[in-house]
C-alpha cells in the first residue's frame, strides 16, 4: 500500500497550493492563482512580476486576504483592500491597527457591529471615536465592563447601563470601577 502511495505521489500533478508551498510556481500560474483568494494573495506576495492589480481583485473577495494583501504586498491599493477587509469586524480592526494609511472612520463603522471588536478598537486605535465605540460595546455586559475599566474617556454611567442586566458583570462593575453606582 505504501509503495502505491509513493509511486502516485511522484507522478500525480501537483496542486497550485503544493507548488506555492514548495517554490514551484511560475508567472504562467497566475490564472490558476486567481481561483482562490489566498492563492491570489500569496502569488502577488511571492512571485516577482505578478500582476498586482489582478491578484488584488482576486484576494479582496475574502476580508482576511484583503487585509493581508494590504499589509504584505508591495504596491497594493490600500483603499481597494480596505473595502474588502471591512466586511468583517475582526479584519476591520486589524486593518486600522496594522495597515498604514487605513481610513479609521471606515474601519470604525465596521467594528461597531461587534461589541468585542469595537471595545478593542476604542482601546487600541488612535483616532477612534470613543462615544461611537461605547454605544457598540455596551450592547454586551462583559464588554461594557471592560470598556469602562480599560478605555480612557469612557462614560461610566453609560457602561453601567450596559452591565446592569447581568448580575455577574454588575457585581464586577460595582467592585472594580471607580465612580460606579450599582
Amino acid at each position: 500500500m505504501l509503495e502505491f502511495l509513493i509511486r502516485d505521489a511522484k507522478t500525480a500533478p501537483k496542486s497550485l497550493g503544493y507548488r506555492l508551498n514548495n517554490g514551484l510556481v511560475t508567472l504562467e500560474d497566475q490564472g490558476e492563482a486567481l481561483t482562490k483568494p489566498n492563492w491570489a494573495y500569496r502569488f502577488a506576495r511571492d512571485i516577482v512580476g505578478a500582476d498586482i492589480e489582478v491578484c488584488q481583485e482576486g484576494a479582496i473577495k475574502e476580508p482576511v486576504w484583503a487585509y493581508h494583501f494590504a499589509r504584505n504586498v508591495k504596491g497594493a491599493n490600500i483603499e481597494i483592500c480596505q473595502e474588502g477587509a471591512v466586511n468583517e469586524p475582526v479584519w476591520a480592526y486589524h486593518f486600522a491597527k496594522y495597515v498604514k494609511g487605513a481610513n479609521i472612520e471606515l474601519c470604525q463603522e465596521a467594528v461597531v457591529k461587534d461589541p468585542y471588536w469595537v471595545y478593542c478598537f476604542a482601546r487600541d486605535i488612535t483616532g477612534a471615536n470613543i462615544e461611537v465605540c461605547q454605544e457598540g460595546a455596551i450592547k454586551a455586559p462583559e464588554w461594557a465592563y471592560y470598556f469602562a475599566k480599560n478605555v480612557p474617556g469612557a462614560n461610566i454611567e453609560a457602561c453601567q447601563g450596559g452591565v446592569i442586566r447581568d448580575p455577574e458583570w454588575a457585581y464586577h462593575f460595582a467592585k472594580d470601577i471607580p465612580g460606579s453606582n450599582i
